[in-house]
């Protein structure tokens, strides 16, 4: 399958160039749940920024522009002489129409190529100026390529039938079958997608397959691959849970373990006994009771990265998490790393958020707004399995506060001796630390449903 896609695409690529535009630009989408590929049944692309869009269905998933003009200029005239549809409708079956708009009277050829770059059929005439419309009836192939040449340019559309019937094989033809006297407004037809691109337009990208649709927005400046994450389903009949403070938190499916999808910002314990908020330095630096801290004693930070609590609340037999959830074991831990593979890089990255200063993959991904990593052109945020971990730094055993954007740390409820273990994603690296560390420590706390 994806031999084919690729093959279509240089085939395709190879005509574009033929015809004198430069530069082209391959855009590629794939999908992924839980790490794992998934098929795609088709990716609506939207130009924003030019007012068209045009649809992929599987097997094919790459789009390839010319970096002026698009695989379509048809968006506008300018100094062109003819304008060409995108065939409707496409796919097809059997039959499809195409639509060419004259400038000015000239001579035109059209002609239908197989992936393989035989010509199979052609139509030559000399149209006055208007609309022209074409019908073209397809053989046994499922991938066509219709090219209009004129005096001054040509163009080539892609063409998909989804109907293929060997009773047609050989008896591809282009039949004439109207003309006005005006210009169609193609924009204004849904089913007609015109193809101009130039770089810093802003593309909207929304893929469909068979657990559902997501989308990407991107202004692509080269050869991209764009992966679309199924990852971070939520979590069978509990897509949310709130905790004693009425915070409202997603829920995600990783394996056989359902988390919270967000970092814990409860200031209360289960039963209602309110946690210390100890802002104090000397203070915190002698607790054995458990306490909670905004960063930087500031409670801007509670919504994007949840509050610091020091270790001796996981444990605390008022309770912690909501009910029939707790703050997951060093045991529990080890099973989702387990789950993903280990702990060796890259598997940090899967773990941490997407949401990076300009991170690599663009989009929503790419932000300055927190919550986010720091920078990092290696080891971003992939985000594979919807844990959406985030950098909530962390607050010492001294009462100093340190890390925010470059550290996500989470307790888990075991102790270590005199210590007590827990999980690190760094910004810069592609690990997940596991290790145990003072348990004044604040830092940030994921719950776990009951099992």
């Amino acid at each position: 399958m994806k031999t084919k896609t690729l093959l279509s695409v240089l085939v395709f690529g190879l005509f574009v160039s033929a015809f004198g535009q430069k530069a082209t630009m391959e855009l590629t989408f794939t999908a992924k749940d839980s790490g794992q590929n998934i098929p795609l049944d088709s990716i609506l692309i939207k130009n924003l920024t030019q007012g068209w869009d045009t649809t992929l269905y599987a097997p094919d998933t790459v789009l390839v522009f010319d970096y002026v003009s698009g695989i379509e200029n048809s968006g506008a005239i300018g100094e062109k002489a003819f304008v060409l549809s995108q065939n409707h409708p496409n796919p097809f079956k059997g039959k499809t129409e195409v639509d060419l708009f004259l400038l000015e009277k000239e001579n035109v050829k059209i002609t239908v190529w197989d992936i393989l770059g035989s010509e199979l059929t052609n139509y030559e005439n000399t149209l006055n100026r208007g609309n022209h419309s074409f019908a073209f009836y397809s053989g046994n192939q499922k991938y066509y390529f219709l090219t209009v040449t004129g005096k001054q340019t040509s163009k080539t559309i892609k063409m998909l039938n989804i109907n293929s019937n060997t009773a047609y094989a050989g008896k591809c033809k282009i039949v004439y079958i109207g003309y006005k006297d005006n210009m169609i407004n193609y924009k204004s037809q849904e089913e007609i997608n015109n193809f101009g691109f130039s770089i810093g337009d802003t593309l909207k990208y929304t893929c469909y397959s068979y657990i559902g649709e997501r989308t990407i927005i991107d202004s692509p400046t080269g050869n991209q691959t764009y992966t679309f994450q199924y990852a971070g389903n939520p979590c069978p009949e509990m897509p949310t849970i709130t905790d004693i403070d009425g915070n409202i938190y997603n829920t995600v499916q990783i394996g056989d373990q359902c988390w919270m999808k967000e970092n814990l910002r409860t200031t209360n314990y289960n039963n209602g006994t309110p946690i210390p908020n100890v802002t104090d330095d000397a203070v915190w630096q002698n607790l054995t009771t458990g306490a909670y801290v905004w960063y930087d004693n500031d409670i801007s930070w509670k919504d994007p990265y949840g509050a610091l609590y020091n270790w001796h609340t996981t444990i605390d037999t008022n309770g912690l998490c909501p009910t029939d959830w707790h703050v997951a074991t060093n045991d529990e831990w080890t099973a989702l790393t387990d789950f993903i593979g280990g702990t060796g890089s890259p598997h940090g990255n899967e773990l941490k958020s997407c949401r990076q200063v300009n991170s690599p993959l663009g989009g929503g991904c790419d932000t300055t707004e927190h919550p986010r990593w720091d920078e990092h052109n290696t080891h971003y945020g992939t985000d594979d399995y919807g844990f959406s971990g985030l950098p909530g730094g962390y607050r010492g055993s001294d009462g100093t506060f340190n890390s925010i954007g470059s550290l996500g740390i989470w307790w888990s409820s075991t102790e270590s001796s005199s210590s007590a273990w827990f999980r690190l994603l760094s910004y810069n690296s592609g690990y997940v630390l596991v290790s145990s560390n003072n348990k004044r420590r604040g830092r940030s706390v994921r719950c776990l449903m009951d099992f």
